[in-house]
C-alpha cells in the first residue's frame, strides 16, 4: 500500500485550517486516513505549524511519500534534516550524540532567526506608527494655524464695527447725565 503525507482540509471558506495526516494514495483528500500526524494554519503570520515529529520522522523514514505542501512543512520543521542526520548516522560518519548536536544547532539557529525577523518586523511596526503620528500632528498644526488666522481676520473684521459702535454709544451717555431718583 502506498502512502502519503498530506494536508486534510478544515475550516469554513476563505479561512482554510489543515490536518497534517498519513493516508492510503487512493483516498480523497479529505477521506480516510491512517493516522493525524499534527495541524497547519496558514491564517496566522507566521503560519502555525503542530507536529508530532517522531511520528512524522517514523512515516518518512518508512517510504510515505509527501505533497509539495507536506514536504516543505517537513523540511520547515526539520524532519529532513533528521533523516539526513539519521542515515550518516547508520553509515558510520558520526556517531547519534553529533547528529543530535547537529540537529540541536540548526534549531537553535532556526530560532535566533525567527526571533530576529520578528523584532525586525516589529521595528518597522513601531517606525510606522511613529511616522504616521508624526504626519498627524504635522496636519493638525496646520489645521490649527489655519483656524488661528481664520479667528485672526474674523476679530479684525469685528474690530473696525466694535470701534465705530464704542464711540457712539460714548457721547450718549456723557451728554445725558442721570438725575437722581426722587424718593
Amino acid at each position: 500500500m502506498a502512502t502519503k503525507i498530506r494536508l486534510q482540509r478544515h475550516g469554513r471558506k476563505g479561512y482554510a485550517f489543515y490536518s497534517i495526516v498519513i493516508a492510503d494514495s487512493r483516498a480523497p483528500r479529505d477521506g480516510r486516513f491512517i493516522e493525524k500526524i499534527g495541524t497547519y494554519n496558514p491564517n496566522t503570520n507566521p503560519a502555525t505549524v503542530d507536529l508530532k515529529f517522531d511520528r512524522a520522522l517514523y512515516w518518512v523514514q518508512t517510504g510515505a511519500q509527501p505533497t509539495d505542501t507536506a514536504r516543505n512543512i517537513l523540511s520547515r520543521e526539520g524532519v529532513y534534516l533528521k533523516k539526513h542526520l539519521l542515515g550518516g548516522v547508520k553509515k558510520g560518519a558520526f556517531d547519534e550524540s553529533a547528529a543530535d548536536s547537529k540537529f540541536e544547532a540548526w534549531k537553535q539557529n532556526k530560532q535566533t532567526g525567527l526571533q530576529a525577523i520578528a523584532s525586525k518586523e516589529a521595528e518597522a511596526k513601531r517606525a510606522e506608527e511613529k511616522a504616521r503620528l508624526e504626519a498627524e500632528k504635522k496636519i493638525n498644526e496646520a489645521k490649527a494655524k489655519e483656524l488661528a488666522e481664520k479667528n485672526a481676520a474674523a476679530l479684525a473684521a469685528e474690530a473696525p464695527e466694535v470701534a465705530e459702535a464704542a464711540p457712539a454709544e460714548a457721547p450718549e451717555a456723557e451728554s445725558a447725565p442721570e438725575a437722581p431718583a426722587a424718593e
